[in-house]
């Protein structure tokens, strides 16, 4: 099925999206807010951030938004803490059509996920969530990638599953928007987790005990607020975090690797996880759940400076004894 998709968010994981779609036979039009970048872009069909990688000739690149106008479905490639931001200035222009989230997180100033975000800004629109297990670099070079694509509109969901799949990319439905968008914004927080306990020399076993913990953390949070445990079990919980806890490629788990070897991390990278540490921990607070969320709460703490990682250890290791 060809069609014209935008695609707001020119980095790696925009770009990567772009030049598999138009490999499944899609003319994607790609959207950059850096003219001098969309110039180069033009010129090269090379992506920066994604070294080897080519543009195909069914991508075409701008800076100007009102170019993705006549697109029926825009996918909005944007980090999920300048997405309000982003909405603001072009969600008025962007209003009415299918709006598919492609980050994940939960934005700090309100506590909203990417798709109430897109409900507030663009009231005629259609939003949907897509996310699971996936690196930019993987999905540029062709590599076979399953996506979850959430929505509480089953036509359009099922549309849009029609659109995006194809050789490279496998897309599966599910209509619990909140557990989409929690899984996939939760594990980065347990991605942290991970790196922290590989970095400071606690070995594969504490890993693997971090994980489990954590996901149950993921589970209560989520079926708190709403979400279908059967969902956490899927791409967009449990198959993400399986991919962000163990692989260096994931940002977040670099992030925890570096501090928990007392290394200086970067703060030009996007750690999607450090602020939605910070937003969880919010509304556990408000939802009487700060000790059911132990892990969450340790990694908000690292992050912000407030504890130390030898501290933070000895209070996980340190709390009551209870039935798993």
């Amino acid at each position: 099925m060809t069609a014209l998709i935008g695609l707001a968010g020119a980095g790696a994981f925009g770009a990567a999206l772009a030049i598999a779609l138009a490999k499944q036979g899609q003319n994607v039009r790609l959207w950059a807010r850096d003219a001098t970048v969309v110039e180069t872009m033009a010129q090269t069909r090379q992506v920066h951030r994604l070294p080897g990688a080519a543009l195909p000739k069914t991508v075409s690149v701008t800076a100007d938004i009102a170019d993705l106008a006549d697109c029926p479905s825009v996918l909005l490639a944007v980090p999920m803490q300048q997405l309000s931001r982003f909405l603001t200035l072009h969600g008025k222009m962007l209003d009415g059509r299918a709006l598919v989230a492609c980050c994940k997180g939960m934005d700090l100033a309100t506590q909203k996920g990417p798709t109430a975000l897109i409900a507030d800004a663009c009231p005629h629109a259609t939003p949907m969530i897509l996310t699971g297990p996936s690196f930019a670099t993987d999905i540029a070079k062709g590599l076979a990638t399953a996506l979850t694509l959430a929505s509480t509109d089953d036509a359009a969901s099922q549309h849009m599953q029609g659109v995006l799949s194809g050789p490279i990319l496998r897309i599966y439905r599910n209509s619990d928007v909140v557990g989409a968008e929690l899984g996939g914004a939760l594990k980065n927080v347990i991605a942290i987790a991970a790196g922290i306990v590989m970095g400071a020399g606690l070995g594969e076993s504490a890993r693997a005990a971090l994980m489990a913990r954590g996901f149950a953390e993921m589970v209560r949070f989520s079926v708190r607020l709403g979400a279908r445990p059967d969902t956490l079990m899927g791409l967009s919980g449990l198959g993400d975090l399986v991919l962000t806890c163990t692989s260096a490629q994931s940002r977040n788990y670099s992030h925890g690797l570096a501090l928990g070897r007392g290394d200086r991390t970067d703060p030009a990278v996007t750690v999607e996880g450090v602020a939605t540490s910070q937003a969880v921990l919010r509304q556990t607070l408000a939802l009487g759940l700060s000790d059911d969320m132990p892990v969450t709460t340790m990694v908000a703490e690292v992050t912000a400076g407030t504890i130390t990682i030898p501290r933070a250890i000895q209070a996980l290791m340190s709390r009551p004894l209870k039935e798993e």
